[in-house]
């Protein structure tokens, strides 16, 4: 049997009843933006951002355990036109992102904008943070940013999601992006969170055998629950990565590309979210229903 870690805080209000996470994800920032400016000519404002994160989450959370949405681009909207379904847990991303080293979310800390009490006060049932691991520098601020994270989210009596990301070295050069992904388990999945959310291994490229593999050492390293992301997955790989992942002590996803990325760009949105996003998260939610009951 696989070996599954056990949490002593209650996750049942981001959880569908089998007990896995089918968690959406549409938090993304200038991420986003750049997204849609690969489609069109003219500047990509806030407002077009707001408006795609309302419609994703007011037809996709129907479908969702739990809905991850953003302070600046969509958390005010999302409240104000009630578009998160009812029995869909809420997610107020905690985390404030600055562009360095080259990367457009290069540095990421605590958002100190986003005070975990009136999250509460809000809705929210929990938290969660990107963390951006590098093999060669900042390993005592990320475990002291994890450690205070955590901390603030229990005060709250909010749940607590921590990201971690496997970057490449400040000081550059070669590196392996897989073993990062495996050592910011190691290093960060242990420090406090309730809920762990980790890259794919391999991005879901390689043998099943060797995903299963890595997806049980991240299993082996977490010390609780943990989810895969999507990014860098496309959406035709992402439903088996899944499955390998959980088959292997995940207890299921939070992710946003795999699910709605495709519908950007499309003459209708809302038509491609209603039609295509929602039978494949539809689709992602049967999977971890079956992996992780087994």
């Amino acid at each position: 049997m696989t070996f599954r870690p056990e949490s002593t805080t209650d996750l049942s209000e981001l959880a569908r009843p089998s007990g896995a996470f089918a968690m959406l994800a549409v938090d993304q920032r200038e991420a986003l933006r750049q997204m849609f400016a690969q489609h069109q000519v003219e500047p990509v404002d806030d407002e077009q951002l707001t408006q795609f994160k309302v419609a994703a989450t007011r037809t996709l959370t129907p479908h969702a355990s739990a809905v991850l949405v953003d302070r600046e681009f969509g958390l005010d909207r999302v409240l104000a036109e009630r578009a998160v379904a009812p029995g869909c847990g809420l997610i107020v991303a905690a985390d404030h992102f600055e562009p360095a080293h080259g990367e457009l979310v290069g540095w990421t800390g605590i958002d100190p904008l986003v005070d975990p009490h009136e999250a509460k006060r809000l809705g929210a049932v929990a938290l969660k943070l990107l963390v951006l691991y590098r093999p060669d520098a900042g390993q005592r601020e990320r475990i002291e940013t994890v450690e205070r994270f955590a901390g603030q989210c229990r005060d709250a009596g909010l749940v607590s999601i921590v990201e971690a990301v496997s970057r490449a070295p400040v000081a550059g050069g070669t590196w392996d992006r897989d073993e990062g992904v495996l050592a910011a388990a190691a290093e960060l999945g242990s420090r406090g969170a309730d809920l762990y959310k980790a890259e794919v291994p391999l991005r879901g490229q390689g043998g099943a055998a060797e995903i299963r593999r890595r997806c049980a050492q991240i299993t082996a390293s977490v010390g609780s629950p943990w989810v895969v992301l999507s990014s860098g997955v496309s959406e035709d790989v992402f439903p088996d990565a899944v499955e390998l992942a959980c088959s292997e002590g995940a207890s299921g996803f939070l992710a946003g590309r795999a699910v709605w990325a495709s519908c950007i760009g499309a003459p209708d949105v809302e038509h491609e979210l209603r039609e295509r996003a929602v039978a494949r998260l539809r689709r992602l939610a049967a999977i971890v229903d079956e992996t992780v009951g087994r």
